[in-house]
Protein backbone atom coordinates (compact mmCIF):
# COMPACT_ATOMS: atom_id res chain seq x y z
CA UNK A 1 0.00 0.00 0.00
CA UNK A 2 1.23 3.58 -1.06
CA UNK A 3 2.24 5.97 1.70
CA UNK A 4 -0.73 7.76 2.08
CA UNK A 5 0.26 11.33 3.69
CA UNK A 6 3.40 11.92 1.17
CA UNK A 7 2.85 13.38 -2.09
CA UNK A 8 4.45 12.74 -5.48
CA UNK A 9 3.83 15.48 -7.65
CA UNK A 10 4.38 15.41 -11.47
CA UNK A 11 4.86 18.30 -13.11
CA UNK A 12 6.52 16.58 -16.90
CA UNK A 13 3.26 18.20 -18.83
CA UNK A 14 3.92 21.91 -17.71
CA UNK A 15 7.32 22.90 -16.12
CA UNK A 16 8.86 19.49 -17.97
CA UNK A 17 7.73 20.47 -21.26
CA UNK A 18 9.93 23.73 -21.23
CA UNK A 19 12.58 21.43 -22.41
CA UNK A 20 14.31 22.66 -25.16
CA UNK A 21 13.13 20.91 -28.18
CA UNK A 22 9.90 19.29 -26.43
CA UNK A 23 6.89 19.62 -28.65
CA UNK A 24 3.65 17.86 -27.17
CA UNK A 25 0.64 17.41 -28.51
CA UNK A 26 -2.55 17.29 -26.59
CA UNK A 27 -2.75 13.64 -27.69
CA UNK A 28 1.13 13.09 -26.61
CA UNK A 29 -0.02 15.05 -23.35
CA UNK A 30 -2.76 12.65 -22.84
CA UNK A 31 -0.65 9.45 -23.66
CA UNK A 32 2.29 10.68 -20.97
CA UNK A 33 -0.04 11.41 -18.02
CA UNK A 34 -1.58 7.69 -19.10
CA UNK A 35 1.66 6.16 -18.05
CA UNK A 36 2.30 9.01 -15.22
CA UNK A 37 -0.99 7.81 -13.48
CA UNK A 38 0.12 3.82 -13.97
CA UNK A 39 3.63 4.41 -12.16
CA UNK A 40 1.33 6.00 -8.68
CA UNK A 41 2.08 9.29 -8.80
CA UNK A 42 -0.63 11.58 -6.93
CA UNK A 43 -0.43 14.61 -8.69
CA UNK A 44 -0.03 15.03 -12.65
CA UNK A 45 -0.09 19.20 -13.15
CA UNK A 46 -1.42 19.51 -17.14
CA UNK A 47 -0.60 22.83 -17.85
CA UNK A 48 -1.22 26.72 -17.58
CA UNK A 49 -5.40 27.09 -19.02
CA UNK A 50 -5.56 30.22 -20.25
CA UNK A 51 -2.05 31.08 -20.94
CA UNK A 52 -1.41 28.19 -23.20
CA UNK A 53 -3.73 27.15 -25.46
CA UNK A 54 -2.84 24.01 -26.30
CA UNK A 55 -3.02 23.28 -22.23
CA UNK A 56 -6.43 24.86 -22.22
CA UNK A 57 -7.81 22.04 -24.45
CA UNK A 58 -5.89 19.35 -22.65
CA UNK A 59 -7.94 20.14 -19.76
CA UNK A 60 -11.12 20.02 -21.77
CA UNK A 61 -10.61 16.67 -23.15
CA UNK A 62 -9.08 15.90 -20.29
CA UNK A 63 -12.75 15.60 -18.59
CA UNK A 64 -13.87 13.11 -20.67
CA UNK A 65 -10.51 10.88 -22.53
CA UNK A 66 -8.73 10.43 -19.18
CA UNK A 67 -9.32 7.74 -16.66
CA UNK A 68 -6.82 8.13 -13.77
CA UNK A 69 -6.57 5.59 -11.53
CA UNK A 70 -4.17 6.76 -8.92
CA UNK A 71 -3.55 10.60 -9.90
CA UNK A 72 -5.43 13.54 -8.91
CA UNK A 73 -5.16 16.21 -12.36
CA UNK A 74 -3.85 19.87 -11.21
CA UNK A 75 -3.84 22.89 -13.02
CA UNK A 76 -1.21 25.51 -12.39
CA UNK A 77 -1.46 29.64 -12.96
CA UNK A 78 -0.18 32.73 -11.30
CA UNK A 79 -1.95 34.34 -8.39
CA UNK A 80 -4.52 37.24 -9.39
CA UNK A 81 -2.58 40.62 -11.21
CA UNK A 82 -2.12 43.43 -9.01
CA UNK A 83 -5.36 45.98 -8.38
CA UNK A 84 -7.61 42.65 -9.80
CA UNK A 85 -10.01 41.05 -7.84
CA UNK A 86 -9.75 37.62 -7.92
CA UNK A 87 -12.85 36.60 -9.14
CA UNK A 88 -12.76 38.82 -12.32
CA UNK A 89 -8.97 37.84 -13.08
CA UNK A 90 -8.86 36.19 -16.42
CA UNK A 91 -6.34 33.67 -15.55
CA UNK A 92 -8.31 32.74 -11.93
CA UNK A 93 -11.71 32.34 -13.88
CA UNK A 94 -9.39 29.94 -16.69
CA UNK A 95 -7.95 27.96 -13.59
CA UNK A 96 -12.03 27.52 -12.06
CA UNK A 97 -12.74 26.52 -15.65
CA UNK A 98 -10.41 23.80 -15.96
CA UNK A 99 -12.18 21.85 -13.96
CA UNK A 100 -9.06 20.20 -11.73
CA UNK A 101 -9.68 18.65 -8.14
CA UNK A 102 -6.33 20.50 -7.57
CA UNK A 103 -5.03 24.34 -8.49
CA UNK A 104 -1.20 25.44 -7.68
CA UNK A 105 -0.47 28.54 -8.07
CA UNK A 106 3.03 29.86 -8.61
CA UNK A 107 3.56 33.00 -6.24
CA UNK A 108 6.61 35.75 -5.74
CA UNK A 109 8.64 35.43 -2.59
CA UNK A 110 11.43 37.37 -3.37
CA UNK A 111 11.09 40.98 -2.63
CA UNK A 112 13.20 41.69 -5.86
CA UNK A 113 11.12 40.06 -8.06
CA UNK A 114 8.35 41.14 -6.41
CA UNK A 115 9.08 44.70 -6.99
CA UNK A 116 10.80 44.28 -10.52
CA UNK A 117 8.67 41.70 -11.85
CA UNK A 118 5.59 41.94 -10.67
CA UNK A 119 5.99 45.09 -10.23
CA UNK A 120 3.74 46.30 -7.25
CA UNK A 121 4.40 46.38 -3.59
CA UNK A 122 5.46 43.92 -0.73
CA UNK A 123 2.21 44.16 1.01
CA UNK A 124 0.00 43.70 -2.40
CA UNK A 125 2.03 40.55 -3.40
CA UNK A 126 0.68 38.98 -0.02
CA UNK A 127 -2.83 40.16 -0.75
CA UNK A 128 -2.55 38.51 -4.25
CA UNK A 129 -1.87 35.24 -2.90
CA UNK A 130 -4.16 35.13 0.33
CA UNK A 131 -7.30 36.52 -1.92
CA UNK A 132 -6.40 33.99 -5.17
CA UNK A 133 -5.97 31.05 -2.62
CA UNK A 134 -9.40 31.69 -0.89
CA UNK A 135 -11.17 32.68 -4.09
CA UNK A 136 -10.34 28.51 -5.16
CA UNK A 137 -10.63 27.19 -1.89
CA UNK A 138 -13.89 29.05 -1.55
CA UNK A 139 -14.91 27.54 -4.75
CA UNK A 140 -14.12 24.00 -3.93
CA UNK A 141 -10.66 23.31 -5.29
CA UNK A 142 -7.71 22.15 -3.15
CA UNK A 143 -4.79 24.85 -3.50
CA UNK A 144 -0.97 24.32 -3.28
CA UNK A 145 1.32 27.37 -3.95
CA UNK A 146 4.66 27.30 -5.27
CA UNK A 147 6.88 29.58 -3.21
CA UNK A 148 8.86 30.75 -6.55
CA UNK A 149 12.59 31.70 -5.87
CA UNK A 150 12.21 30.88 -2.04
CA UNK A 151 16.02 29.93 -1.06
CA UNK A 152 17.09 33.36 -3.11
CA UNK A 153 14.44 34.86 -1.49
CA UNK A 154 15.16 33.50 2.06
CA UNK A 155 18.87 34.51 2.27
CA UNK A 156 17.87 38.10 0.94
CA UNK A 157 14.83 38.58 3.12
CA UNK A 158 13.83 35.75 5.39
CA UNK A 159 11.12 37.48 7.49
CA UNK A 160 9.31 38.11 4.16
CA UNK A 161 9.88 34.28 2.67
CA UNK A 162 8.28 33.54 5.82
CA UNK A 163 5.27 35.60 5.51
CA UNK A 164 4.69 34.38 2.55
CA UNK A 165 4.25 30.75 3.29
CA UNK A 166 2.17 31.53 6.28
CA UNK A 167 -0.38 34.04 3.95
CA UNK A 168 -0.34 30.91 1.49
CA UNK A 169 -0.96 28.43 4.34
CA UNK A 170 -3.64 30.81 6.40
CA UNK A 171 -5.72 31.36 3.35
CA UNK A 172 -6.29 27.54 3.42
CA UNK A 173 -3.38 26.51 0.82
CA UNK A 174 -2.67 22.83 1.64
CA UNK A 175 0.85 22.70 0.82
CA UNK A 176 3.36 25.31 0.07
CA UNK A 177 5.88 24.36 -2.12
CA UNK A 178 9.56 25.69 -1.80
CA UNK A 179 10.57 26.48 -5.20
CA UNK A 180 14.80 26.22 -5.67
CA UNK A 181 13.60 28.21 -8.95
CA UNK A 182 17.04 28.97 -10.49
CA UNK A 183 18.64 25.78 -9.61
CA UNK A 184 21.77 27.21 -7.80
CA UNK A 185 21.29 25.57 -4.07
CA UNK A 186 23.13 22.61 -2.51
CA UNK A 187 21.88 20.07 -0.34
CA UNK A 188 23.12 21.68 2.91
CA UNK A 189 21.52 24.85 2.36
CA UNK A 190 18.11 23.13 1.03
CA UNK A 191 18.18 20.82 3.97
CA UNK A 192 18.52 23.93 6.71
CA UNK A 193 16.01 26.36 4.68
CA UNK A 194 13.33 23.94 5.16
CA UNK A 195 14.04 22.70 8.54
CA UNK A 196 13.59 26.48 9.62
CA UNK A 197 10.64 27.04 7.23
CA UNK A 198 8.86 24.37 8.70
CA UNK A 199 9.64 25.32 12.57
CA UNK A 200 8.74 28.68 11.93
CA UNK A 201 5.58 28.29 10.11
CA UNK A 202 4.53 24.99 11.09
CA UNK A 203 3.80 24.38 7.29
CA UNK A 204 2.86 21.38 5.28
CA UNK A 205 5.70 21.80 2.96
CA UNK A 206 6.91 20.47 -0.70
CA UNK A 207 10.34 21.15 -2.56
CA UNK A 208 11.09 21.80 -6.41
CA UNK A 209 14.21 21.74 -7.50
CA UNK A 210 16.30 22.58 -10.62
CA UNK A 211 19.16 20.75 -12.05
CA UNK A 212 21.39 23.88 -12.61
CA UNK A 213 24.15 22.54 -10.08
CA UNK A 214 23.51 19.01 -10.60
CA UNK A 215 21.87 18.65 -7.39
CA UNK A 216 18.14 18.65 -8.04
CA UNK A 217 17.65 14.62 -7.06
CA UNK A 218 20.00 15.62 -3.91
CA UNK A 219 18.37 18.88 -2.86
CA UNK A 220 15.06 16.86 -3.09
CA UNK A 221 16.19 13.88 -0.66
CA UNK A 222 17.78 16.64 2.08
CA UNK A 223 14.66 18.41 1.65
CA UNK A 224 12.30 15.34 2.37
CA UNK A 225 14.73 14.24 5.39
CA UNK A 226 14.23 17.79 6.69
CA UNK A 227 10.41 17.71 6.78
CA UNK A 228 9.29 18.35 2.90
CA UNK A 229 6.19 15.85 2.43
CA UNK A 230 5.40 16.98 -1.17
CA UNK A 231 8.03 16.56 -4.31
CA UNK A 232 7.63 18.15 -7.41
CA UNK A 233 9.62 16.70 -10.37
CA UNK A 234 9.37 15.31 -14.09
CA UNK A 235 9.84 12.45 -15.78
CA UNK A 236 13.50 12.03 -17.02
CA UNK A 237 14.11 15.21 -15.66
CA UNK A 238 12.73 17.35 -18.16
CA UNK A 239 12.67 21.20 -17.98
CA UNK A 240 14.74 24.56 -19.14
CA UNK A 241 18.15 24.75 -18.48
CA UNK A 242 19.34 22.19 -16.71
CA UNK A 243 15.88 20.36 -16.32
CA UNK A 244 14.22 19.45 -12.69
CA UNK A 245 14.51 16.91 -10.46
CA UNK A 246 14.29 13.90 -11.56
CA UNK A 247 11.09 12.27 -10.28
CA UNK A 248 12.18 8.43 -11.14
CA UNK A 249 15.45 8.50 -9.66
CA UNK A 250 13.73 10.71 -6.69
CA UNK A 251 10.70 7.91 -6.16
CA UNK A 252 13.55 5.00 -6.41
CA UNK A 253 15.63 6.61 -4.11
CA UNK A 254 12.33 6.69 -1.74
CA UNK A 255 11.59 3.48 -1.67
CA UNK A 256 14.83 1.70 -2.07
CA UNK A 257 17.35 4.21 0.01
CA UNK A 258 14.73 5.59 2.55
CA UNK A 259 11.91 2.41 3.12
CA UNK A 260 8.88 5.33 1.95
CA UNK A 261 6.77 3.01 -0.29
CA UNK A 262 5.26 6.01 -1.81
CA UNK A 263 4.47 4.26 -4.96
CA UNK A 264 3.79 0.04 -4.21
CA UNK A 265 6.81 -2.34 -5.68
CA UNK A 266 4.92 -3.67 -8.15
CA UNK A 267 4.38 -0.56 -9.99
CA UNK A 268 8.27 0.46 -9.04
CA UNK A 269 8.64 -2.62 -11.10
CA UNK A 270 7.08 -0.97 -14.00
CA UNK A 271 9.73 2.13 -13.80
CA UNK A 272 12.08 1.08 -16.51
CA UNK A 273 9.16 0.48 -19.03
CA UNK A 274 7.37 4.09 -18.05
CA UNK A 275 10.45 5.82 -18.77
CA UNK A 276 10.99 4.12 -21.93
CA UNK A 277 7.20 4.66 -23.03
CA UNK A 278 7.14 8.41 -21.92
CA UNK A 279 10.57 8.80 -23.69
CA UNK A 280 8.56 7.12 -27.01
CA UNK A 281 5.94 9.82 -26.26
CA UNK A 282 8.21 12.70 -25.77
CA UNK A 283 10.96 11.90 -28.81
CA UNK A 284 13.27 12.59 -25.90
CA UNK A 285 15.24 9.87 -24.89
CA UNK A 286 16.42 9.65 -21.44
CA UNK A 287 20.18 9.28 -20.46
CA UNK A 288 21.43 5.76 -21.23
CA UNK A 289 23.46 6.75 -17.80
CA UNK A 290 20.45 7.45 -15.77
CA UNK A 291 20.11 6.40 -12.55
CA UNK A 292 18.03 3.19 -11.97
CA UNK A 293 16.13 3.16 -15.09
CA UNK A 294 19.03 3.89 -17.71
CA UNK A 295 20.09 1.09 -20.34
CA UNK A 296 23.41 1.43 -18.99
CA UNK A 297 22.59 1.64 -14.86
CA UNK A 298 23.10 -1.76 -14.72
CA UNK A 299 26.05 -2.88 -17.37
CA UNK A 300 29.19 -3.84 -16.63
CA UNK A 301 32.40 -4.15 -18.71
CA UNK A 302 36.02 -4.73 -16.57
CA UNK A 303 36.87 -7.85 -16.54
CA UNK A 304 37.39 -7.09 -12.62
CA UNK A 305 33.93 -6.39 -12.33
CA UNK A 306 32.94 -9.26 -14.28
CA UNK A 307 35.02 -12.01 -11.97
CA UNK A 308 33.31 -10.11 -9.06
CA UNK A 309 29.44 -10.23 -10.54
CA UNK A 310 30.24 -13.87 -11.41
CA UNK A 311 30.15 -14.93 -7.63
CA UNK A 312 27.92 -12.49 -6.68
CA UNK A 313 25.62 -9.69 -8.44
CA UNK A 314 25.27 -7.69 -5.55
CA UNK A 315 29.09 -6.65 -5.12
CA UNK A 316 28.96 -4.48 -8.18
CA UNK A 317 25.45 -3.68 -8.29
CA UNK A 318 23.43 -0.85 -5.26
CA UNK A 319 20.03 -2.65 -5.52
CA UNK A 320 18.14 -5.85 -7.90
CA UNK A 321 18.18 -4.10 -11.06
CA UNK A 322 14.39 -6.21 -11.74
CA UNK A 323 13.57 -3.99 -8.35
CA UNK A 324 12.76 -1.02 -11.36
CA UNK A 325 12.29 -2.96 -13.99
CA UNK A 326 15.78 -3.03 -15.40
CA UNK A 327 17.93 -6.14 -15.95
CA UNK A 328 21.78 -6.70 -15.71
CA UNK A 329 23.93 -6.67 -19.15
CA UNK A 330 27.30 -7.71 -19.59
CA UNK A 331 29.33 -5.83 -22.65
CA UNK A 332 32.07 -8.17 -24.03
CA UNK A 333 35.64 -6.15 -24.93
CA UNK A 334 39.46 -6.68 -24.93
CA UNK A 335 39.19 -5.27 -21.36
CA UNK A 336 36.77 -8.02 -20.32
CA UNK A 337 38.36 -11.60 -19.38
CA UNK A 338 36.93 -15.21 -19.33
CA UNK A 339 34.29 -14.04 -16.60
CA UNK A 340 33.12 -11.45 -19.17
CA UNK A 341 32.66 -14.24 -21.50
CA UNK A 342 30.81 -16.48 -19.11
CA UNK A 343 28.41 -14.00 -18.31
CA UNK A 344 27.82 -12.32 -21.47
CA UNK A 345 26.79 -16.30 -22.50
CA UNK A 346 24.61 -16.64 -20.03
CA UNK A 347 22.85 -13.97 -20.43
CA UNK A 348 22.53 -14.92 -24.18
CA UNK A 349 21.03 -18.23 -22.41
CA UNK A 350 24.07 -20.51 -23.17
CA UNK A 351 25.38 -22.58 -19.82
CA UNK A 352 28.71 -21.93 -19.64
CA UNK A 353 31.88 -22.11 -17.19
CA UNK A 354 34.58 -19.78 -17.05
CA UNK A 355 37.14 -21.69 -16.81
CA UNK A 356 36.22 -24.04 -19.67
CA UNK A 357 38.12 -24.06 -23.14
CA UNK A 358 35.41 -22.91 -24.75
CA UNK A 359 35.34 -19.18 -22.91
CA UNK A 360 39.14 -19.61 -23.39
CA UNK A 361 39.33 -19.82 -26.95
CA UNK A 362 36.48 -17.28 -27.35
CA UNK A 363 37.59 -14.54 -24.61
CA UNK A 364 41.34 -14.80 -27.26
CA UNK A 365 39.11 -14.56 -30.51
CA UNK A 366 37.00 -10.85 -28.88
CA UNK A 367 40.45 -9.68 -28.01
CA UNK A 368 41.83 -9.97 -31.31
CA UNK A 369 38.94 -8.88 -33.61
CA UNK A 370 38.68 -5.89 -30.79
CA UNK A 371 42.63 -4.82 -31.97
CA UNK A 372 42.04 -5.18 -35.49
CA UNK A 373 38.85 -2.85 -34.57
CA UNK A 374 35.63 -4.58 -33.97
CA UNK A 375 33.52 -3.50 -30.83
CA UNK A 376 31.20 -6.05 -29.27
CA UNK A 377 29.56 -4.01 -26.98
CA UNK A 378 26.50 -3.02 -29.21
CA UNK A 379 26.51 -6.35 -31.43
CA UNK A 380 25.10 -8.64 -29.28
CA UNK A 381 24.05 -10.68 -31.91
CA UNK A 382 27.78 -11.18 -33.92
CA UNK A 383 29.09 -12.18 -31.03
CA UNK A 384 26.44 -14.74 -30.20
CA UNK A 385 27.47 -16.44 -33.75
CA UNK A 386 31.22 -15.54 -32.78
CA UNK A 387 30.54 -17.53 -29.35
CA UNK A 388 28.30 -20.94 -31.15
CA UNK A 389 31.48 -21.01 -33.21
CA UNK A 390 33.92 -21.42 -30.34
CA UNK A 391 31.13 -23.82 -28.40
CA UNK A 392 30.99 -26.12 -31.65
CA UNK A 393 34.62 -26.40 -32.07
CA UNK A 394 33.97 -25.44 -35.38
CA UNK A 395 33.34 -22.66 -38.19
CA UNK A 396 29.69 -22.31 -38.08
CA UNK A 397 27.47 -23.73 -41.11
CA UNK A 398 25.17 -21.33 -43.18
CA UNK A 399 21.82 -22.20 -44.87
CA UNK A 400 23.20 -19.93 -47.69
CA UNK A 401 26.58 -19.16 -49.76
CA UNK A 402 27.28 -15.68 -51.16
CA UNK A 403 28.51 -16.12 -54.59
CA UNK A 404 29.10 -12.18 -55.20
CA UNK A 405 27.87 -8.85 -54.73
CA UNK A 406 27.80 -5.84 -56.52
CA UNK A 407 26.61 -1.95 -55.83
CA UNK A 408 26.72 0.79 -58.26
CA UNK A 409 25.84 4.38 -57.34
CA UNK A 410 24.51 6.32 -60.64
CA UNK A 411 24.46 10.51 -60.75
CA UNK A 412 21.91 11.87 -62.94
CA UNK A 413 21.78 14.81 -64.88
CA UNK A 414 18.90 16.22 -63.07
CA UNK A 415 20.73 15.76 -59.32
CA UNK A 416 18.83 12.35 -58.34
CA UNK A 417 21.79 9.59 -57.33
CA UNK A 418 20.75 5.91 -57.66
CA UNK A 419 22.31 3.09 -55.94
CA UNK A 420 21.57 -0.50 -57.11
CA UNK A 421 22.88 -3.55 -55.74
CA UNK A 422 23.20 -7.22 -57.06
CA UNK A 423 23.32 -9.98 -55.03
CA UNK A 424 24.03 -13.78 -55.98
CA UNK A 425 22.98 -16.84 -53.62
CA UNK A 426 23.38 -20.08 -53.70
CA UNK A 427 20.42 -22.11 -51.15
CA UNK A 428 20.71 -25.51 -51.43
CA UNK A 429 22.46 -26.21 -54.30
CA UNK A 430 20.23 -23.51 -56.56
CA UNK A 431 21.84 -20.39 -57.31
CA UNK A 432 19.60 -16.65 -56.79
CA UNK A 433 20.20 -13.84 -58.39
CA UNK A 434 18.24 -10.43 -57.31
CA UNK A 435 18.52 -6.55 -57.04
CA UNK A 436 17.49 -4.01 -54.52
CA UNK A 437 17.40 -0.27 -54.50
CA UNK A 438 18.26 2.12 -52.25
CA UNK A 439 18.80 5.79 -50.85
CA UNK A 440 22.89 4.21 -50.10
CA UNK A 441 24.67 1.29 -50.40
CA UNK A 442 23.42 -0.40 -47.20
CA UNK A 443 19.81 0.36 -48.19
CA UNK A 444 20.57 -0.92 -51.25
CA UNK A 445 22.06 -4.24 -50.31
CA UNK A 446 19.65 -4.78 -47.33
CA UNK A 447 16.52 -4.86 -50.27
CA UNK A 448 18.94 -7.09 -52.30
CA UNK A 449 19.01 -9.10 -49.84
CA UNK A 450 15.22 -9.48 -48.62
CA UNK A 451 14.64 -9.68 -52.18
CA UNK A 452 16.73 -12.93 -52.58
CA UNK A 453 15.90 -14.93 -48.92
CA UNK A 454 12.77 -13.83 -48.14
CA UNK A 455 11.33 -16.36 -50.53
CA UNK A 456 13.38 -19.25 -48.80
CA UNK A 457 13.29 -17.84 -45.67
CA UNK A 458 9.81 -16.20 -43.99
CA UNK A 459 11.29 -15.27 -40.91
CA UNK A 460 13.60 -12.85 -42.29
CA UNK A 461 10.53 -10.61 -43.01
CA UNK A 462 10.18 -9.19 -40.06
CA UNK A 463 13.99 -8.23 -40.27
CA UNK A 464 13.84 -3.97 -40.19
CA UNK A 465 17.40 -2.26 -40.36
CA UNK A 466 16.95 1.21 -38.25
CA UNK A 467 20.25 2.40 -37.41
CA UNK A 468 23.85 2.40 -39.05
CA UNK A 469 26.75 4.17 -37.52
CA UNK A 470 30.04 4.21 -38.90
CA UNK A 471 33.75 5.23 -37.78
CA UNK A 472 36.66 5.74 -39.63
CA UNK A 473 39.74 3.54 -37.19
CA UNK A 474 42.63 4.71 -39.71
CA UNK A 475 45.39 5.57 -37.30
CA UNK A 476 43.24 3.97 -34.38
CA UNK A 477 44.93 0.46 -34.36
CA UNK A 478 47.95 -1.29 -35.70
CA UNK A 479 45.47 -3.13 -38.05
CA UNK A 480 44.88 -2.67 -41.77
CA UNK A 481 41.23 -1.78 -40.70
CA UNK A 482 39.62 1.95 -42.02
CA UNK A 483 36.27 1.43 -41.00
CA UNK A 484 33.70 -0.10 -38.30
CA UNK A 485 30.20 -0.16 -39.15
CA UNK A 486 27.62 -0.94 -36.40
CA UNK A 487 24.17 -1.98 -37.27
CA UNK A 488 20.98 -2.00 -35.49
CA UNK A 489 17.83 -4.12 -36.07
CA UNK A 490 14.28 -4.63 -35.41
CA UNK A 491 12.89 -8.46 -35.61
CA UNK A 492 9.30 -8.16 -34.21
CA UNK A 493 9.79 -7.00 -31.00
CA UNK A 494 13.37 -7.67 -30.75
CA UNK A 495 16.19 -4.88 -31.13
CA UNK A 496 19.94 -6.05 -31.20
CA UNK A 497 23.19 -5.05 -33.31
CA UNK A 498 25.85 -6.46 -35.30
CA UNK A 499 29.18 -5.46 -36.54
CA UNK A 500 31.58 -5.45 -39.45
CA UNK A 501 35.00 -4.28 -39.85
CA UNK A 502 37.15 -3.76 -43.34
CA UNK A 503 39.40 -1.41 -45.54
CA UNK A 504 35.92 -0.76 -47.37
CA UNK A 505 33.19 0.60 -45.69
CA UNK A 506 30.24 -0.76 -47.62
CA UNK A 507 32.25 -4.56 -47.36
CA UNK A 508 32.53 -4.00 -43.61
CA UNK A 509 28.35 -2.72 -44.18
CA UNK A 510 28.17 -6.07 -45.90
CA UNK A 511 29.32 -8.51 -43.07
CA UNK A 512 27.30 -6.50 -40.91
CA UNK A 513 24.39 -7.48 -43.13
CA UNK A 514 25.26 -10.30 -43.31
CA UNK A 515 25.53 -11.37 -39.29
CA UNK A 516 22.11 -10.30 -38.78
CA UNK A 517 20.56 -12.41 -41.71
CA UNK A 518 22.39 -15.68 -39.94
CA UNK A 519 21.56 -14.31 -36.57
CA UNK A 520 17.78 -14.76 -37.33
CA UNK A 521 18.52 -18.00 -39.38
CA UNK A 522 20.03 -19.73 -36.09
CA UNK A 523 18.76 -23.25 -35.05
CA UNK A 524 17.61 -21.89 -31.74
CA UNK A 525 18.27 -24.51 -29.20
CA UNK A 526 14.67 -25.54 -27.32
CA UNK A 527 13.63 -23.79 -24.61
CA UNK A 528 15.55 -20.58 -24.83
CA UNK A 529 14.41 -17.10 -26.05
CA UNK A 530 17.23 -14.74 -27.02
CA UNK A 531 16.53 -11.87 -24.86
CA UNK A 532 15.86 -8.19 -26.09
CA UNK A 533 19.02 -6.18 -26.84
CA UNK A 534 19.06 -2.35 -26.50
CA UNK A 535 20.51 0.58 -28.84
CA UNK A 536 18.22 1.61 -31.25
CA UNK A 537 18.59 5.33 -32.21
CA UNK A 538 17.78 7.19 -35.61
CA UNK A 539 15.44 5.62 -38.24
CA UNK A 540 16.60 4.24 -41.66
CA UNK A 541 15.09 7.02 -43.39
CA UNK A 542 17.37 9.68 -41.88
CA UNK A 543 20.48 8.46 -43.80
CA UNK A 544 22.08 8.14 -47.19
CA UNK A 545 22.92 4.20 -46.52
Amino acid sequence: MAEQSFQLYDTTLRDGAQQEGMVLTVEDKLAVARELDGLGVGFIEGGWPGAVPRDTEFFRRARTELDLKHAVLAAFGATRRPGVPAPVDPQVRALLAAETPVVTLVAKSHTGHVRDALRTTLAENLSMIGGTVRHLVHAGRRVFVDAEHYFDGYQLNREYALAVVRTAAEAGAETVVLCDTNGGSLPDEVAAVVAETRALTGVQLGIHCHNDTGCAVANTMAAVDAGAVQVQGTAHGYGERCGNADLFTVIANLVLKRGREVVPLERLARLADIGRAVAELTQLPGSTAAPYIGESAFTHKAGLHASALRVDPDLYQHTRPALVGNTMRTLVSDMGGRSSIELKARELGYDVEAGSDEVARAATRVKELESAGYSFESADASFELLLREELAGAPRSHPFEVESWSVGVVGLHDGEVRTDATVRLSVQGRSITATGHGNGPVNALDTALHAALDPCFPALARLRLVDYRVRVLSGETGSSASARVLISYQDGARRWGTVGVDANTTAASWHALLDAVHYVLLDEPPGRERPTALGVTEPLETFRL
